[in-house]
């Protein structure tokens, strides 16, 4: 009795995703981000119609099933022999309907059947596990089955054509996969040292099926195969080509110590003791936030020893968010356009200041404000948004010049609030009708360099935030009454002293939402985002680099929001300028506050 209990128990675990009766409906397998929920396979049984084996394969592919092999039973055996799961992930809004439709012989016998699966696509997830969004679009594929001969002569039904990859309902893929973030060094250097990026992948939440690695090595594996192609142009890895994991290794985790060996194979014997502290510097922040346990420090090893370790405190030197100034004083304008200072306010106990300069005290008022990283310097945006300035934060004297005039004769298609990228350049966009452009200022001075946008099909640029690794830039587009969210890589050719920027292979970030007012980056590959979904109410929440979010992702609820501010420390509070309200402040683990009654164009550095 105890064991046909444990077999029902099996059977309806697999049977969480798609009906075996009744009408078609698409069923989610699990609670949106429950993890917790296993599938479990379930092999064909004896004489399956054919409805019950497209189910059946269906629901299988959404389990941990070791290397798909129950999930290749519901194939022929030159299907199941070619078939590869692992060249990508289909991402739909729910578990897929099908359809059938069979041949039969002139005996009224079947002989064939074909299911075509649809559904809406939201999301495609590559062999290289990164991630693109997708606006809604419909999907279509096919299953052709026929009758197999089995080992005991006797005929069953089986799918013989099958599409590589797996196809999954949006609630299974965020059960069974996770967001990590491989780090790579960006090309070229910002203030004399190597920068980290970040190059978000999705791998599994457990055990990888077809490779048998636990999370922290599959990661690891993705990181030693290279930048994901979006990424390539602008970042290199340390990794000689061909550097891999010692052949075998499925589990990477911390010792007692909290130091995690890495076994690597013969092709990085002969790295230098440089390359080497780079390449544990890179391990080190892309399994930082992977162990529960404070990883203390990296080793590297090959088949002769140990290549070389890399301590926590040591990996500062290579810290992707180091360099950022003192993140924790926050800058706005105030009701008399000037620029001010909140210190201290992550604790809630600074006093707003003017800033030290003519921005602080001049007699130009500003409508926006963004601060160097270094905090050494700002620039500020007229009251009529004509003009740009750069002003000093550490001394007093007169406003100079503007670097920037818009021609444009309406305030609102001048210029856009400015930003700082890591390397200490100013980023700004003129958005006159007659010459929108796309602007970059060397260090904050000089004549302003037109960075050329190719892909933008006809949109204009409305507003702008560069990253701390200054290799990525978001952008608001509007076109056609929308304003959308796309992320674009900086891209920089020729000479270091002088070279030619431009901004190239601008993607969707979050094609969910239908008008985006807002955005700031919030941490090494996160914006937080103000936007509306079609027909939907203002929502603020978190969306990664790569376009996918999370239910979790949507933040506490705060009325008529105009702008948001994020640090490049996650830890540190978001602010928020609101309509109602003033300027609030959103701390970890608490609420909405209030921090200033006036002021707009709150900003971090940055």
């Amino acid at each position: 009795m105890s064991a046909l209990l444990c077999c029902a128990v099996v059977v309806l675990a697999g049977c969480a995703s798609m009906p075996v009766a009744g009408d078609v409906k698409p069923v989610d397998a699990s609670q949106p981000g429950d993890s917790q929920v296993q599938v479990y396979a379930v092999a064909p049984r004896e004489g399956a119609t054919p409805t019950e084996v497209v189910d059946g394969f269906l629901e299988s592919m959404t389990s941990d099933d070791p290397n798909f092999m129950t999930t290749r039973k519901y194939l022929t055996g030159e299907a199941a022999r070619t078939w590869k799961p692992s060249a990508g992930t289909t991402v739909l809004a729910k578990a897929p309907n099908r359809s059938g439709s069979s041949l039969y012989d002139k005996d009224r016998r079947r002989t064939e059947g074909t299911y075509t699966l649809t559904g809406d696509q939201v999301a495609a997830v590559d062999a290289q596990s990164s991630y693109q969004p997708l606006a809604p679009t419909d999907y279509s594929q096919t299953l052709h089955l026929v009758q197999e001969k089995g080992a005991d002569g006797k005929r069953e039904w089986r799918i013989d054509i099958v599409p590589d990859g797996l196809v999954l309902g949006q609630s299974d893929f965020r059960r069974l996969y996770r967001s990590v973030n491989k780090y790579y060094f960006a090309t070229g250097r910002t203030n004399g040292r190597s920068t980290l990026v970040a190059d978000p992948v999705y791998v599994r939440n457990r055990t990888d099926p077809v490779t048998r690695m636990d999370t922290a090595t599959q990661t690891v594996r993705a990181l030693l195969g290279g930048p994901t192609n979006w990424l390539r142009p602008v970042a290199d890895s340390r990794f000689p080509t061909g550097t891999a994991l010692k052949k075998g290794v499925t589990s990477l985790a911390p010792d007692d110590q909290n130091v995690l060996k890495v076994p690597l194979n013969k092709k990085a014997d002969k790295v230098g003791r440089t390359a080497c502290r780079m390449m544990a510097a890179q391990v080190f922040f892309t399994l930082r936030d992977l162990t529960s346990a404070r990883l203390e420090q990296v080793e590297l090893r090959s088949e002769r020893g140990r290549l070389c370790a890399l301590g926590a405190d040591e990996a500062v030197e290579f810290a992707p968010d180091s360099g950022s100034g003192a993140p924790d004083s926050q800058y706005f304008v105030d009701a008399k356009g000037h620029v001010g200072r909140l210190p201290g306010s992550s604790k809630g106990t600074g006093d707003p200041e003017p800033v030290t300069g003519p921005l602080g005290e001049g007699t130009v008022p500003m409508s926006s404000v963004g601060v160097a990283r270094d905090e050494q310097s700002a620039a500020g945006v007229s009251a009529d948004q004509q003009d740009l300035y750069v002003s000093s934060l550490v001394s007093d004297g007169e406003l100079a010049e503007p670097v920037v005039t818009s021609g444009a004769a309406r305030p609102g298609d001048r210029l856009s609030a400015p930003s700082w990228d890591g390397r200490g350049d100013l980023w700004v966009a003129d958005r006159d009708p007659a010459g929108p452009r796309l602007l970059r200022l060397v260090g904050g001075k000089g004549t302003p360099q037109e960075v050329t946008v190719p892909s933008l099909d006809g949109g204009r640029i409305e507003a702008l935030r560069m990253s701390a690794d200054g290799v990525r830039i978001a952008l608001l587009v509007s076109k056609d009454g929308r304003t959308t969210l796309k992320i674009g890589r900086v891209e920089r050719q020729g000479s270091e002293e002088q070279p030619q920027v431009s901004v190239e292979d601008l993607r969707q970030a979050a094609p969910q939402l239908t008008d985006v007012s807002a955005i700031s980056w919030s941490g090494r590959s996160r914006l937080v985002v103000v936007g509306k979904e079609e027909g939907g109410v203002q929502q603020v929440r978190y969306v990664q680099a790569d376009g996918s979010t999370s239910p979790s992702g949507v933040l506490p609820g705060v009325n008529q929001v105009t702008a948001v501010a994020a640090a490049d420390d996650e830890q540190l509070p978001l602010m928020a300028e609101t309509e109602g309200d003033g300027i609030v402040r959103l701390s970890p683990g608490d609420n909405w506050q209030t921090v200033l009654k006036t002021g707009s164009s709150l900003v971090y550095p940055g």
